[in-house]
């Protein structure tokens, strides 16, 4: 064997080792796919969409939950289902983070959904990609677009309370500037970002959330401030938990209302407001209000995307038999 054909043999099988090594550790993962359960657990879907469509028909309200489940589970380090995680006497979780305390819901679901899911498939799906269908589902059902969801995210092991109230989060309050600068900082661009503040067609918000919107900004019109004053009242701690439908139009369907509501200056929070006044995002706004089908398509590649935020894969992380707890 010549001196060539040995150093290249030596450098392949240095190269083997490498990959070795690295699938060992875990990091070196295999890509996130839609069929990724397609033989370990092929009922997956099927399980996942009974529970949501039972749990939507008695409030139609939970499709928003669940989705804002997702969301803020991806946006603190990764979509690894660590706002799932209840809080332990040696950690505390994102649950009760200024963002998610009295505000996220659903977890509940999440738990129903589980047990099914263990039932037909022990210790196979994570709870991140259980979020991730559910989320999906949830849009489906109130009438919005449908996506192969991309799956294999493995489970986190831990949650940062500080990570949840770093700003990692968009605020309700957020000017446009600060929105998209957050948005970019998980790589996703001012198109994802107005286009995911789309799913505020369904949903409702609390009172303290969108008290000074009502109260003290001028570019809102007056009739929708009116009728939000009423049951919001300007006092702070005064009615703080009342909710408003993030669109009074048709608050149950998932359709491009959002954006014609913005147009008419009837955005419920600052943050919604902000796409349409003035600024960069202007454009997008006007677009969606014309195009249901632009909207639902920018949307659906939007969440695919946020679905890709640092998911755990290969060997790390874990899939929780329990998605309130480490195994």
């Amino acid at each position: 064997m010549g001196a060539s054909s040995r150093s290249s043999s030596c450098s392949a099988i240095v190269e083997l080792a490498f990959l070795l090594m690295m699938m060992v550790t875990g990091s070196y993962s295999a890509q996130l796919s839609p069929n990724f359960y397609s033989k370990s657990c092929p009922k997956v879907f099927k399980s996942v969409n009974s529970v949501v469509h039972s749990a939507i028909s008695k409030e139609h309200r939970m499709g928003a939950s669940l989705l804002r489940l997702f969301f803020h589970d991806c946006f603190v380090n990764g979509c690894d289902a660590s706002v799932l995680l209840d809080d332990t006497g040696s950690f505390k979780g994102e649950k009760n983070a200024l963002p998610n305390k009295n505000s996220l819901r659903g977890f509940e679901v999440i738990d129903a959904i589980k047990s099914k899911v263990e039932k037909e498939c022990p210790g196979i799906v994570s709870c991140a990609d259980i979020v991730a269908i559910a989320a999906r589902d949830s849009v489906v059902l109130l009438g919005g677009p449908a996506w192969k969801v991309k799956l294999g995210r493995r489970d986190s092991k831990t949650a940062s309370l500080a990570a949840a109230n770093s700003g990692a989060i968009p605020s309700p309050f957020s000017s446009l500037t600060t929105l998209i600068s957050n948005f970019k900082s998980h790589g996703l661009s001012a198109r994802d970002m107005v286009a995911l503040s789309g799913a505020h067609t369904i949903g409702k918000a609390r009172c303290s959330s969108f008290r000074g919107r009502i109260h003290n900004e001028t570019d809102i019109d007056k009739s929708f401030a009116n009728a939000r004053r009423r049951t919001c009242p300007a006092k702070t701690g005064s009615g703080d938990n009342n909710v408003a439908n993030l669109d009074f139009v048709t608050p149950n369907y998932f359709d491009n209302q959002y954006f014609k509501n913005l147009i008419a200056k009837r955005g419920l929070l600052h943050s919604d407001q902000v796409l349409f006044n003035g600024g960069a995002t202007d454009s997008l706004v006007r677009a969606y209000s014309k195009d249901a089908r632009a909207f639902h398509a920018h949307f659906v590649a939007a969440m695919i995307k946020m679905g890709d935020i640092k998911p755990l894969t290969g060997s790390n992380g874990q899939i929780r038999r329990n998605c309130r707890r480490v195994n």
